[in-house]
């Protein structure tokens, strides 16, 4: 499977065994030199990478593109999203983590001032929680429970900030004054309309994108789960 987005590009490949993917995947790192060539672009061997999901630790053989190794390595970053071997997505949550964290250091003159609430926090989901959630239809649903809990932990400190709250008010009760969902709220609200926009779109290849039949030989959550209601709804 061929996945294109601007100037990124991935290949994938799957089979019982590691050897075999990477086969495919070889097979197709030969054939991609001509295809360039034809049309006059070029790919950076250098940023190139390939990584291996799954349980298994012996590596396949190493991956060659125009003459040159590809490494294989146990995270890689495409369109901004940090993959990780394991595919439970923590290298991801630390990323956003930081770089909302960051946001919110810098802005914290204007949440903690005597700006209208309803402008405090319309600031909060257009600078902060934007990058908190960022890729999240795609990731949260692999997310383990304790990454979940520290992206909403990174939303009650804003808002807490925003309401001026002492310790001893409850996050939920804060949440529900200021009128804003959850985390995992907001999440489950993108991925519908993503899925929803994905499905009635005019690409076929993006329609019924993992769907619920699908489903893993281990249990692990899909990101059209999150589309389906939650527990507590």
């Amino acid at each position: 499977m061929l996945a294109l987005y601007a100037n990124d590009s991935a290949y994938f490949a799957s089979s019982r065994r590691a050897d075999l993917a990477a086969k495919k995947i070889q097979r197709v790192l030969d054939l991609l030199p001509e295809w360039l060539d034809r049309w006059r672009m070029a790919v950076n061997v250098s940023k190139t990478a390939a990584l291996l999901t799954g349980s298994q630790r012996n590596m396949p053989d190493q991956l060659r593109l125009r003459g040159q190794a590809v490494e294989w390595n146990t995270r890689v970053r495409y369109l901004g999203v940090h993959i990780d071997r394991s595919l439970q997505m923590t290298p991801q949550i630390d990323h956003v983590i930081q770089t909302s964290r960051a946001a919110r250091i810098k802005l914290r003159p204007i949440l903690a001032s005597r700006l209208p609430v309803i402008t405090k926090v319309a600031i909060y989901k257009c600078y902060v929680r934007s990058r908190l959630t960022y890729a999240a239809p795609a990731s949260y649903a692999l997310c383990l429970g304790l990454q979940r809990q520290r992206l909403q932990a990174q939303q009650n400190i804003v808002l807490r900030l925003i309401a001026g709250a002492g310790w001893k008010v409850k996050n939920d009760v804060i949440a529900r004054a200021l009128e804003v969902e959850t985390v995992e709220e907001f999440v489950r609200k993108l991925t519908r309309r993503v899925f929803n926009r994905a499905d009635a779109g005019p690409h076929p290849s993006l329609h019924n994108l993992v769907p619920h039949l699908d489903r893993s030989m281990r249990g692990y959550q899909l990101p059209r789960d999150l589309v389906m209601e939650s527990p507590d709804d």
